[in-house]
């Protein structure tokens, strides 16, 4: 079918000729764009040189001091509630940040972070409520979430120095965009436009925990008259760990190319690939974390059975993606918008585990006596190593008409991925070394046959066909939408272990409807309304497999027999005012059934995603930003939330109904907020923020909860003088988490109830710890910029 589309595209470019820029229309061009964008309070800009001036202030970062609150708060028209930064506050954060840091501030999100410097995925995020599996993350056009769990790999697809803009649809996901799992909203990441301008960037950074970190860009520019241009970034980080041993290492580089054509249309390439090692952080539970604090960790030095030395718990996760999205625009108001994709991602996650040579089974089968090195009385320390690798390639395509007073859309999106993953085991020797991160000295059983826990292979479809029109009328003050999605999810799962279901899966079909309207009351002034469903279907590679102790051959995971989808209905009220002063205020209700709750388990060591149905969930909430554009210089901003979601029904152990209906949602604080204020007077400038999150439940029975915490950080900077080759180089420092050394930032993993509870006909029922993400303590990055 992908290759269909790809000729019928070919077809149209032919009947359609595109005509490439001349350097007159080029100058043109540019000379209108950069009009544009010297206008006050931009949305963002997509197009940042390697030395911007705009409203007077010259920076090789990007910065233009246009956007409110200091770049927290882009100026949004859609008529659904969303959020945004711009290069205004992404350029003032350290270098080292992700795209989950860097929208912690918004309304509604809670970024749980574990590392100071934002470099591990290895963190939590939720926006009303709804965790990170819930929410659509797309990268300049594509998917950019892990298929199977959808984490978003936010470290893995662009450096800071590169990122664009970063929005946040709090509720509504877009219809076109190629996701099926944004229930709770969606994440949208664009990358900088390349420079017209031949040069590049340099940016140097070092700081705490032995932090060092080296970038640089270079700048193509206007490629002749081709009407190309591009550029390509490298970086490498290093870092200890703020908390316990070991630390991270990250390869990473970007590129862009982008091609005008002089009708308007637009063609462009991005490739990404990044290899990053890390330590794990090891998870607490509460009564470890009320012991040791942040000294629970994994142990530094190696003595033999111990199963938490730091050398047994690496991790990798390489990828390479890239996407070419083709804007065509034709004659009679028609355009036709191509994003052909494409992601391979491998690595391994590792845990330590003792395995007895004489008690070991291949899934229920006996493995026999075995004779392994390094054990003492039959016992040998080892790593499980769990491997994978992920290949997904697809196409999204839609063509709009614009006739009169309405703009339709038609568009077809289409995936296929294909997953395999084993779990092996590799002895640790006297001093707890390894002989392979990857596993390439396995532990066979007597019969010759690789030990494993899973060998599972992953294959899935994704087609989703969708319609909207929109309709805009009292010269476009009044804006009426309405679109359909049918999307459709085939899945086929195969467990080759003794003792598994060999094969699992399910296929579904859901349909999607969205309405929105908005009327503008005056040019400063919108009000708007938009209801919407969304869908996600279980996530987590084990969910449908079965799973086998290796000591007992007893299976302690089955396979899920209820794969329902979760889906949701939401409505959003909403209120806009720009001018100097910008506000957003806006009101939201949704109901879920199926709610799919994303939470880690550890198998032999290993950190894995499982999914639990917690049935139906209603959020009720509230949500406002305001902000100042620049005033004196100054830029200040403020947000919060109010949340209320609650499980509505009983929940379904296994074996007894738990009492859980009208209880709180796990990871759903009822208060979040922030502040911040930005000062740039085109030489010195900082920004100051201050992030409040409210308690949140981490059981369905509400009886353990992570505590509410405060987190700021603040940044400095002076622009210099160009010097030489040099072109608005700067110092700049970030200190990040002033003044908290440590603290519980969000739930890792769920459970049911951690102290007994009662079941509905009188059971009792044990308790079970959840585990939690632990926040960084404090950090300092200090950083050297420079174009040229």
């Amino acid at each position: 079918m992908s290759h269909t589309r790809l000729l019928l595209l070919g077809s149209v470019t032919l009947l359609f000729p595109l005509h490439e820029v001349s350097a007159a229309t080029k100058k043109t061009l540019s000379a209108h764009a950069a009009a544009k964008v010297a206008q006050p309070g931009v949305v963002q800009s997509k197009t940042a040189e390697t030395v911007s001036v705009h409203a007077g202030i010259g920076s090789s970062t990007g910065v233009s001091n246009t956007t409110p609150g200091g770049g927290l708060m882009a100026i949004q028209t859609v008529p659904k509630v969303q959020s945004g930064v711009t290069r205004d506050y992404i350029a003032k954060q350290s270098p080292t940040a992700n795209p989950l840091t860097l929208i912690q501030n918004l309304p509604g999100v809670v970024s749980s972070g574990v590392d100071p410097f934002g470099a591990s995925d290895q963190m939590g995020l939720s926006i009303r409520g709804m965790d990170q599996s819930e929410i659509g993350f797309t990268f300049e056009g594509m998917p950019a979430a892990d298929p199977i769990s959808y984490v978003p790999l936010s470290s893995t697809v662009a450096d800071t120095e590169n990122i664009g803009y970063i929005n946040v649809a709090q509720g509504a996901p877009d219809l076109s965009a190629p996701l099926y799992n944004a229930v709770g909203g969606q994440i949208t990441e664009g990358l900088r436009d390349p420079s017209h301008k031949r040069g590049g960037l340099l940016d140097l950074a070092y700081g705490t925990s032995s932090l060092r970190r080296e970038f640089i860009r270079l700048e193509t520019g206007d490629i002749g008259n081709s009407g190309v241009r591009g550029f390509l970034s490298f970086s490498y980080q290093t870092a200890h760990n703020w908390r316990g041993p070991g630390g991270m290492k990250r390869y990473h580089v970007d590129a862009k190319f982008v091609k005008d054509w002089e009708n308007g249309s637009k063609s462009g390439l991005v490739v990404t690939f990044t290899r990053p090692t890390s330590t794990y952080l090891r998870p607490p539970t509460m009564a470890q974390w009320k012991t040791q604090g942040v000294n629970f960790n994994y142990t530094d030095t190696y003595k033999f059975g111990d199963t938490s030395y730091y050398g047994l718990v690496l991790h990798q996760r390489n990828s390479v993606i890239a996407t070419a999205p083709q804007d065509i625009k034709f004659q009679h108001g028609l355009s036709l918008h191509v994003t052909p994709f494409f992601s391979h991602y491998w690595g391994f996650g590792n845990g330590g585990t003792t395995l007895d040579e004489s008690s070991l089974y291949q899934g229920n089968q006996y493995a026999g006596q075995l004779n392994l090195p390094y054990s003492q009385n039959g016992v040998a320390t080892a790593a499980t190593i769990d491997t994978y690798q992920q290949d997904m390639g697809g196409l999204n395509t839609y063509g709009e008409w614009k006739i009169l007073h309405n703009t339709l859309q038609f568009g077809d999106m289409y995936s296929y991925m294909n997953a395999v993953e084993g779990s092996g085991f590799q002895i640790a020797d006297f001093n707890g070394n390894i002989a392979s991160p990857t596993g390439k000295s396995p532990v066979y059983t007597a019969y010759g046959q690789k030990l494993e826990q899973w060998d599972i292979h992953f294959l899935q479809q994704v087609n989703a066909l969708y319609v909207s029109d929109t309709y805009k009328a009292f010269n476009d003050r009044l804006t009426l939408n309405a679109g359909f999605k049918e999307a459709m999810v085939s899945r086929k799962v195969t467990q080759l272990i003794p003792g598994a279901t060999y094969n699992t899966g399910d296929n579904k079909a859901e349909p999607l409807p969205q309405l929105s309207m908005s009327f503008k009351v005056t040019p400063h002034d919108q009000v708007f309304f938009d209801a919407y469903t969304a869908f996600r279907d279980p996530s987590a590679i084990l969910t449908y497999v079965d799973t086998f102790n290796a000591a007992t051959g007893k299976m302690n995971r089955s396979h899920s027999s209820n794969l329902a989808a979760e889906y949701s209905i939401g409505e959003e009220l909403g209120y806009r005012h720009t001018g100097l002063v910008s506000v957003s205020a806006a009101l939201f209700n949704y109901n879920m059934t199926n709610r799919q709750i994303s939470s880690t388990v550890f198998i032999n060591g290993v950190a894995t995603s499982a999914s639990i149905n917690a049935g139906g969930q209603t959020v009720r909430g509230a949500q406002f930003e305001a902000s100042l554009r620049p005033w004196h210089h100054f830029s200040p901003y403020i947000s919060g939330q109010y949340l209320h979601a609650t499980m509505d029904n009983n929940f379904w152990n296994g074996t007894v109904m738990l009492p859980t209906a009208g209880k709180t949602a796990v990871k759903s604080p009822t208060f979040t907020g922030a502040l911040g204020l930005s000062y740039d007077d085109g030489h010195f400038f900082g920004t100051y923020t201050m992030n409040y999150v409210g308690s949140q439940y981490s059981t369905f029975m509400n009886d353990e909860k992570v505590p509410s915490y405060f987190t700021a950080n603040l940044s400095l900077g002076y622009r210099l003088p160009d010097l030489g080759f040099t072109k608005h180089p700067q110092l700049q420092i970030n200190l990040i988490n002033m003044g908290n050394g440590g603290y519980l930032s969000g739930v890792s993993g769920v459970t049911t109830n951690a102290k007994t509870a009662t079941a509905i006909g009188g059971a009792k029922v044990a308790g079970s710890a959840p585990n939690y993400f632990v926040g960084s303590g404090f950090a300092g990055v200090l950083g050297f910029t420079t174009g040229f």
